[in-house]
């Protein structure tokens, strides 16, 4: 049987820009170290400056990659399939309101008409874990003043994932992310989500740890 559990958290608004990593393949291509090495007159000096060029070819290919990414937007109601046998949607009545059903989804969407949403601060995340023994779904709203190019989520110092986003057409200024993190339970270690904008920077971010064996 699944077993939902709602987080929320205020969060710190925008802070200085987390790193990214990147991945340089050196190899083929000559050029930049012929001309590095005329520059810099020796070999081990031309290859740091060649994988300096491919370091920050790299960087602005994941910054253009970041600044195309961005949540899919969605007609209100509309059910989105998210993992594990669920659907996602959002209402355009109250504050960040959304669905995450199993079952009977239209009737999910129904009840939640009269519901006022989760009106959670500005620039700041909610979460929730959805938990079906090692399965688990994370879902959760955000809202900021910029729209998220991207949503991370993190178990402990386990990978960093990107979660897949939603949003009402316009600027409804909010939307929410979702992950299918299949076979990652059970949760024991702390899960950190974290929102970027287009230009890297970090908008919002929360962090909660897991309910003890038992869900108490």
């Amino acid at each position: 049987m699944k077993t939902r559990r709602f987080v929320m958290a205020g969060v710190m608004a925008a802070l200085l820009a987390g790193g990214a990593g990147t991945a340089v393949a050196l190899g083929g291509d000559t050029s930049a170290t012929t001309a590095a090495q005329q520059r810099t007159g020796t070999p081990a000096a031309a290859a740091t400056e060649a994988t300096r060029l491919a370091t920050a070819q790299a960087e602005a290919v994941a910054a253009a990659q970041a600044a195309a990414r961005g949540p899919r937007v969605v007609r209100p109601y509309e059910p989105v399939e998210i993992g594990q046998g669920a659907k996602m949607g959002l209402l355009p009545q109250g504050q960040q309101n959304y669905v995450v059903a199993w079952n009977d989804y239209a009737a999910s969407v129904e009840r939640a008409k009269g519901l006022v949403g989760d009106s959670i601060r500005p620039n700041s995340l909610s979460g929730g874990v959805n938990t079906d023994g090692d399965d688990v779904l994370f879902t959760g709203a955000f809202r900021t003043h910029t729209v998220p190019a991207r949503i991370t989520v993190r178990i402990g110092d386990g990978a960093v994932r990107d979660a897949g986003m939603l949003k009402l057409p316009g600027n409804p200024g909010w939307g929410t992310y979702h992950l299918d993190a299949a076979g990652e339970g059970p949760l024991v270690e702390t899960v950190r989500v974290t929102a970027y904008g287009p230009d890297g920077a970090e908008l919002a971010r929360l962090a909660f740890d897991p309910a003890p064996a038992g869900g108490r």
